[in-house]
């Protein structure tokens, strides 16, 4: 989905004060022998078997040194008893919540991950919103939309603050779940964060318009449609198009293909898409009408044009953007003259 910049899971790196930090602590607590034969998490199974303090650098280690999920168990164990010891305690700058919920998403621990996350033994250990994103991000790309949908309640409960990628995750889950209740929650979720003054995006409101189109709340899906600021991308010329088939504007809704087929765009510019799924809702609330023969006009010259794609709506709202880099042209040549001399580096050389 958009939101899957989330995706990127590689782990997080230590500042170069906390690196610091930490491998003073590794050096103290005999870390540097645990990359032999897991000495260090026998160590620390052994701490916990003897009910001995779990100090918080060592629980940074163990959590940065977890590459399979036995180790992922142990981190999570060690985890639970440093919260034990230390609940009325600030835990300081350092969040270990997001780093254990990268390391269930890279491990496809996703499951795991939200039930610790949500197990009251553990209340206020994650009181980041980044650690809830994952956990529904995880849980999103797995398809359990269920379980998504109760950490974002857990989350509410929990009283951590929603961020811009909450919404869109929430929202995006209730889209998928289309049932009474998720939509209802999307309703009550919107409202709070308007209400307080919330960012919310764009594509947030994409997937609250299209899942008001699903409930065939029309009324709602044009008032979350009006929201969004910038309406020039594919998937919002299609919500559009789509919101005035479903209203029976046919008028503006030909009006607004027929803008799409005559514009003016440069040749090295994509002209508009709109999905075959808005196409049929168009002809079918066309069909026996005075507007099928117009609707029938514009279309064909658009199929014809390549401008109909297969692509429904939903692929439209779960697309995740490629990040290509760009050439850097100039740049990326090797310099062969001097800046000073503007002569071949090989003869400067040579004459100095």
């Amino acid at each position: 989905m958009a939101l899957r910049g989330l995706n990127a899971c590689a782990r997080v790196m230590l500042t170069d004060s906390s690196r610091a930090a930490v491998l003073r602590g590794a050096i103290q607590s005999d870390c540097l022998k645990c990359r032999h034969g897991g000495y260090y998490f026998d160590t620390v199974n052994q701490k916990m078997e003897k009910k001995q303090l779990i100090l918080k650098d060592e629980l940074k280690i163990l959590l940065y040194l977890c590459q399979s999920a036995e180790e992922v168990f142990v981190a999570r164990n060690a985890m639970y008893r440093y919260h034990e010891e230390n609940r009325s305690m600030a835990f300081g700058e350092f969040k270990f919540g997001p780093l254990f919920m990268r390391l269930c998403y890279e491990l496809g621990l996703e499951e795991l991950g939200a039930r610790t996350l949500t197990d009251p033994a553990l209340k206020g250990f994650f009181s980041d919103s980044t650690s809830f994103n994952i956990a529904i991000d995880m849980l999103f790309i797995k398809q359990c939309y269920k379980s998504g949908l109760e950490v974002v309640g857990d989350m509410k409960k929990q009283g951590v603050q929603f961020n811009k990628d909450t919404f869109m995750l929430a929202f995006a889950t209730c889209y998928k779940l289309n049932t009474p209740k998720s939509y209802n929650i999307c309703l009550t979720l919107l409202e709070e964060g308007q209400t307080k003054g919330k960012l919310i995006p764009c594509h947030a409101y994409c997937f609250a318009t299209a899942l008001a189109l699903k409930q065939n709340d029309i009324e709602r899906a044009q008032a979350f449609y009006s929201q969004i600021m910038s309406t020039d991308s594919r998937l919002c010329q299609n919500l559009r198009v789509l919101i005035l088939a479903m209203k029976g504007s046919m008028k503006e809704a030909v009006s607004a293909l027929t803008t799409a087929l005559v514009s003016k765009t440069s040749v090295f510019v994509k002209k508009p898409e709109f999905s075959q799924e808005v196409v049929n809702v168009l002809r079918s609330k066309s069909a026996g009408g005075p507007w099928e023969g117009k609707v029938e006009q514009v279309v064909r010259p658009l199929e014809e044009a390549g401008q109909i794609t297969k692509l429904t709506i939903d692929d439209f709202l779960c697309h995740t953007p490629s990040r290509g880099r760009r050439p850097l042209g100039i740049l990326e040549q090797e310099r062969k003259t001097s800046r000073r001399t503007r002569r071949t580096l090989q003869s400067t050389l040579l004459l100095e």
